[in-house]
């Protein structure tokens, strides 16, 4: 019930009109609350999916609010029913009392974070734990699941955060090639360089634009362009291509 409170806080917070400096309101276009939604949409892997909706549907939450199988349940679950289970659901619950206002024209912004994937909700860390201890099926079932979809939920962009998934790269780049649509895939780019230190990255004014300020990092962004889009794939090659290669 938690989680279902939350989403519909999430949709009400966005859907009320926000103000512009000059005191006046104005609600955000259709254009740009549809790519709010689009942003926030999640994949759902295809192995064990109706059984694993069906057990968390079941599942209750303990007396601090987090939803999470019984460790009976959990240890009955195959290794990809396991993975599907991690990427679909988050078993810990974390109140967020401070509501992000709405953005005006999401679609036309590069954002310097991902939007939360699910609500209220973040992986546990047994669930932390099982993707780490293993990052190549998360990686190969991720894969096979966007190749086939062309799409990456913003849970796989998480998951993809959480294992380090830097070999993903091309992939990511050759999916959003196809439509241009999703930022969201930039934006991952760019934590992945981020997040490895990249040091072409660490040293551009988009970095210090974007997260030289931890504090408001979450709600900075570039303007969508195709300057910045072909920036911000050429770095991402540039990254990937300088990776050690697997034997």
């Amino acid at each position: 019930m938690k989680k279902i409170a939350a989403v519909l806080l999430s949709v009400f917070a966005y859907s009320v009109c926000f103000s512009q400096e000059d005191g006046t309101w104005v609600e955000p276009s259709k254009e740009s609350q549809a790519y709010h939604e689009y942003r926030l949409k999640i994949s759902r892997p295809p192995d064990g999916l109706e059984k694993v909706l069906a057990l968390v549907a079941k599942a209750g939450s303990d007396e601090n609010d987090n939803v999470a199988l019984s460790q009976k349940e959990y240890m009955a679950l195959s290794m990809r029913e396991k993975l599907t289970y991690h990427l679909i659901h988050a078993e810990s619950y974390s109140q967020n009392c401070d509501a992000m206002p709405p953005v005006p024209d999401e679609h036309k912004k590069i954002f310097a974070q991902l939007p939360d994937a699910f609500g209220e909700y973040s992986w546990s860390q047994r669930q932390s734990r099982f993707l780490a201890a293993n990052r190549d099926s998360a990686i190969a079932l991720i894969s096979a699941s966007v190749q086939r979809s062309n799409r990456v939920g913003v849970n796989y962009k998480k998951a993809i955060i959480e294992v380090n998934g830097r070999e993903m790269i091309p992939l990511l780049i050759s999916t959003y090639n196809k439509d241009h649509k999703d930022h969201d895939i930039l934006t991952l780019l760019m934590i992945l360089m981020k997040n490895n230190e990249y040091a072409p990255f660490l040293s551009s004014s988009s970095y210090k634009k974007l997260y030289a300020d931890e504090s408001t990092s979450y709600q900075a962004f570039l303007n969508f362009n195709a300057a910045n889009e072909a920036l911000i794939i050429e770095r991402a090659t540039a990254f990937y291509n300088g990776l050690p290669k697997k034997g």
